[in-house]
């Protein structure tokens, strides 16, 4: 065989479990589509017209706009994380579907790999649902509104890898509460989701500045209002990171796990 098409058959090893996955998800996916983008769409909604009603403009523009942004990409972090740790800790430990998959001739890499790819095509879904309402609602027509998409990508592959880094590590659903409340929760208030990150305290500034979310929000917003981003290097470098580096954790926690 040709080395450099093995090398791509070698690479490509994590396709059947991909496609695996989305054909199980074909079955359920309007219902997968509304729940992650049903809570990103309200708070878009009661905050931007209701909130945004009281509050003079923020960073000289309506607050609805400013929010956009930031409901974009916590509807990308929040679709990843479910699926990279909900149901992949279904199909890892309970239904044992991970056991069966690596029954044929793959690695528990390719399992990975699908899974983290399958977690961030979900994200990227989401994402895009609040981006076609907010294009739908008037809030944001901009032309560069469509480079948002390459931000939702990178985004859920990052939140995706961290997932899949506590997935690792959980011995039932009830760990992934500290997931969300103790990480995902205190992250969105610390990202400019809601307000600008310049308004925190000092002393939280250099924590909001290595945080993934916040990295998302920092390349999003300027492209929905219209603009680039004035220094994108720093952000589009964290959420590589956060992906690759992610995903190598993750698949060293999980060959531990299955050795153990």
């Amino acid at each position: 065989m040709n080395p450099a098409r093995s090398a791509l058959s070698g690479w490509l090893r994590f396709v059947p479990v991909y496609r695996r996955n989305l054909l199980v998800w074909r079955k359920l996916a309007v219902a997968s589509v509304l729940g992650n983008v049903a809570e990103p769409l309200i708070t878009l909604v009661a905050f931007g017209y209701g909130l945004g009603s009281l509050l003079p403009r923020v960073d000289g523009v309506d607050y609805i706009v400013f929010l956009a942004a930031g409901s974009v990409c916590m509807s990308t972090a929040m679709a990843a994380s479910f699926e990279s740790l909900y149901s992949a800790f279904s199909r890892m430990h309970v239904q044992r579907t991970w056991e069966s998959i690596l029954n044929a001739p793959l690695r528990l890499e390719d399992v990975l790999a699908a899974e983290w790819l399958w977690a961030a095509s979900k994200a990227v879904f989401s994402g895009v649902a609040i981006i076609a309402v907010v294009f739908a609602l008037g809030i944001s027509r901009e032309p560069l509104l469509l480079a948002v998409i390459p931000v939702v990508a990178l985004t859920g592959l990052a939140f995706s890898a961290i997932g899949l880094c506590f997935n690792a590590l959980a011995r039932g659903y009830d760990f992934f509460t500290y997931y969300f409340t103790l990480a995902m929760t205190p992250m969105v208030f610390l990202s400019g989701v809601y307000y600008p990150v310049d308004r925190l305290p000092e002393w939280l500034s250099p924590l909001a500045s290595v945080l993934p979310l916040a990295a998302a929000v920092e390349l999003a917003r300027p492209l929905v209002l219209g603009r680039l981003p004035e220094a994108p290097l720093w952000p589009i470098a964290l959420l590589v990171a956060y992906a690759l580096i992610g995903f190598r954790v993750a698949v060293a926690l999980t060959r531990r796990r299955f050795v153990a």
